[in-house]
């Protein structure tokens, strides 16, 4: 079965495309690309697990071939898709790629494109075959205003790509994206690899609190093979502080969520790497029992969410949404405990000892 443990990447979108700021699809080259690649590979988050490079949208050209195949764009791509992904597997990474179920991807839509258009909608088939050419190992499929576009119906939409994929590209990981307009954990089960919880996540922090907030009540639908994806990682990008970053990294860890960066990886800090290559963190994410974290106690600024761990112990993350430090302690949520661990520190203590969690931050905690 595929992705039987939440996919871990890199995905383009965050470095280079943001609905306020198209204009950068310029840097988004043969050259660019690849020199995110091997920033993944140098940077140790290759062997830390993150496999999937996925470019997302950006990399089309202005029309298809004659055969009706995507292509890339003539001038930023010149070596020809094909090429691009033959050399960032050469790496040993796996690579992704993007499509819509629609007429227009994103980046066309926005920009009020008129011509033939990119997206899969009737070419479903043809894209699939291609996609098992290319060697693609990842798709992601984004709804991106296809119901206003082209008055698509969401689940028959990516059902008709899920088939597709099944005839001529089985193995392919299949993601898609729909911002949890539609209740996707209902019915994407059945023919998805992930799907997206909620609306797009920004490098904020109000906005990673309304993204978790989200996942509440989300977890039964979550395991090997399926997984509920709240969005890419923004660790590292705009104005996170580390402490916003860390928690970030702690709470998409208990929720099993996808782990796809999105940040420069060629100018990434040692701190941001440091929290994305943290092996502590990518083994709660990515332990074999598979199930999600979910919130067990709140009061005022502090939550408190248990997710079950395959060796018989639990992960418990406190996450202080507020603006002073919280003193909390293990015994209070896990009273037959009689030894907790700091994952980020290695700090192993006594169960009844008290820990703060610094404002905008949390503290993921292994108790037994």
């Amino acid at each position: 079965m595929k992705a039987q443990k939440p996919p871990m990447g890199f995905n383009t979108w965050n470095r280079f495309l943001d609905v306020r700021d198209f204009p950068q699809v310029e840097q988004i080259t043969h050259d660019s690309v690849v020199a995110l690649a091997k920033a993944m590979v140098d940077s140790g988050m290759k062997d830390a697990g993150y496999e999937y490079f996925v470019m997302d949208d950006g990399f089309q050209g202005y029309t298809r071939d004659h055969r009706g195949r995507l292509q890339g764009h003539a001038r930023r791509f010149r070596p020809g898709i094909p090429a691009l992904i033959e050399e960032v597997k050469s790496l040993g990474l796996k690579m992704g790629i993007y499509s819509v179920p629609g007429r227009f991807t994103c980046f066309e839509q926005y920009q009020d494109y008129h011509g033939l258009g990119n997206g899969s909608l009737d070419r479903e088939e043809i894209d699939a075959i291609s996609f098992a050419e290319w060697g693609i190992d990842f798709l992601k499929y984004d709804w991106c205003r296809a119901h206003i576009n082209d008055g698509l119906d969401a689940p028959t939409a990516f059902r008709k790509m899920a088939d597709a994929l099944a005839k001529h590209a089985p193995d392919i990981v299949f993601s898609i994206s729909e911002y949890g307009l539609f209740k996707s954990h209902e019915w994407a089960p059945e023919f998805t690899n992930m799907w997206r919880t909620t609306d797009d996540l920004f490098a904020n922090w109000k906005s990673i609190l309304g993204t978790i907030d989200q996942q509440i009540g989300l977890e039964s639908y979550s395991g090997p093979g399926r997984w509920n994806d709240p969005d890419m990682l923004q660790i590292g990008n705009h104005a996170l502080t580390d402490s916003e970053n860390r928690a970030h990294m702690i709470m998409w860890a208990i929720l099993n969520a996808p782990l796809m960066a999105g940040n420069d990886l060629v100018t990434m800090t040692d701190k941001v790497r440091d929290i994305l290559c943290h092996r502590g963190l990518i083994a709660v994410n990515q332990d074999w029992g598979g199930r999600q974290g979910k919130l067990i106690r709140a009061y005022g600024e502090l939550q408190v969410w248990e997710k079950p761990m395959s060796n018989g112990s639990t992960a418990l993350a406190y996450l202080n949404r507020g603006e002073v430090a919280i003193k909390v302690r293990a015994t209070d949520d896990a009273p037959a405990a009689t030894s907790v661990r700091d994952v980020w520190s290695s700090d192993s203590a006594g169960a009844a000892e008290v820990v703060e969690v610094e404002p905008h931050g949390a503290i993921l905690l292994i108790t037994q």
